[in-house]
């Protein structure tokens, strides 16, 4: 009785009443759907279930509240994928059949106020609750509506935290705490789920309380443990096409609210022109995440956002070499996420590169000395 017949009943019910359902309603009407045959447990596994398929994830939900996992991949009815932070793996959820997968991504793509249609077969946007969507619709998407949900939980772990994970390997630990210190500005580096965002919390918990951080993000995802936090988010655009607030938007206004340290969640997009422009105009400590594979690509990664953003190459690697100052990158290992470089940036004629100051693996570092005079640290503590 507490199947999908049920479920479907009490939707069809719901739909015809004015009004947001509460959960008293839902249940009333599970009982009356049922004929009064159900017991507590069931009614509640009941209700559950049709809140989940009118205003959560569906079958989706279930993984998603589910503790550690960081992301739900759905490549069609019979095949949902699940990430607990130690590589994917297949989940027993399924759905009945391909429309219901495309109901669910649509139904999402709409509590985010977007469409996804034949004419817009595709969505990326963030939910009401904080989880990415990204969503692609038949026959763009050839296996069926494929759904991306990708977990943002609030980075709230510290650097004692990492430290005793082993995130935070040698002397790490205190060259960051210098890095803080000395107000340098930053990136943090890595590939998907490596950690940037985490380590990048963390150190912003350790920044003087008398500072004054400014977020910018396309969704809250940093929760340093600070006082003094003013959080700006990126807005899509409505049903109509206008609205949208991007992340550039939010960096410049960031400039006018007086910050201590501006922080741009993840430097992706055009916004690099802006943070790059503000880091060499007085604002000391910056800093932000940013995709790359390697710290030695970081240069060509910013050149890549720059030049599309409509500086030349040049130009591009001038503002780099004036405004950052350190690259700190992680890799994600079998064994777990951990600090794997600490890189300095520095000119080599008119372009800008990336050398190791402090490697995990103690391999070669020609940046050691440099690193260790800006961030005022003797030399042998960076081996």
């Amino acid at each position: 009785m507490s199947g999908p017949p049920l479920v479907d009943r009490v939707r069809a019910r719901l739909a015809l009443e004015p009004g947001v359902p509460t959960r008293a309603s839902v249940a009333a009407l599970v009982r009356e759907e049922s004929g009064g045959l159900l017991g507590d447990d069931d009614v509640l596994r009941a209700v559950r279930d049709t809140v989940d398929e009118l205003a959560g994830a569906g079958p989706l939900e279930v993984l998603l509240r589910a503790p550690g996992v960081t992301d739900v991949l759905v490549n069609g009815p019979e095949e949902v994928w699940v990430d607990r932070g130690g590589g994917l793996e297949r989940s027993d959820v399924r759905f009945a059949d391909e429309d219901a997968v495309r109901r669910l991504a649509v139904r999402l793509a709409a509590a985010a106020g977007r469409r996804l249609d034949d004419a817009a077969p595709w969505v990326d946007v963030g939910l009401p609750d904080g989880t990415r969507l990204h969503a692609v619709l038949p026959p763009v998407s050839g296996s069926g509506t494929c759904l991306s949900l990708r977990v943002l939980r609030r980075a709230s772990l510290s650097l004692g935290d990492l430290a005793e994970r082993g995130t935070l390997p040698g002397s790490s630990a205190t060259l960051l705490h210098a890095l803080i210190a000395g107000r340098h500005a930053f990136l943090v580096t890595g590939g998907t789920g490596s950690g940037k965002t985490t380590l990048l919390s963390a150190l912003l918990g350790v920044v003087p309380a008398g500072e004054r951080l400014v977020l910018c993000e396309d969704a809250p995802e940093l929760a340093p443990a600070h006082p003094h936090v003013v959080r700006l988010s990126t807005r899509p655009p409505n049903v109509e096409s206008v609205g949208e607030v991007t992340l550039r938007d939010l960096v410049r206004q960031a400039l006018r609210m007086r910050p201590d340290r501006l922080v741009v969640g993840e430097v992706r997009g055009a916004e690099v022109t802006d943070l790059l422009a503000a880091l060499n105009t007085g604002h000391d400590g910056g800093c932000g995440t940013l995709h790359a594979n390697r710290p030695a690509e970081v240069p060509a990664r910013l050149e890549a956002l720059g030049v599309a953003a409509g500086l030349d190459r040049l130009a591009v690697h001038s503002q780099a070499a004036a405004a950052l100052a350190v690259v700190v990158h992680l890799r994600r290992t079998p064994s777990g996420r951990r600090v794997e470089e600490i890189g300095v940036v520095r000119r080599s004629g008119e372009l800008v590169v990336v050398e190791a100051g402090w490697r995990a693996d103690g391999g070669a570092c020609p940046g050691a000395d440099r690193l260790a005079a800006l961030l005022d640290h003797v030399s042998g503590a960076s081996g």
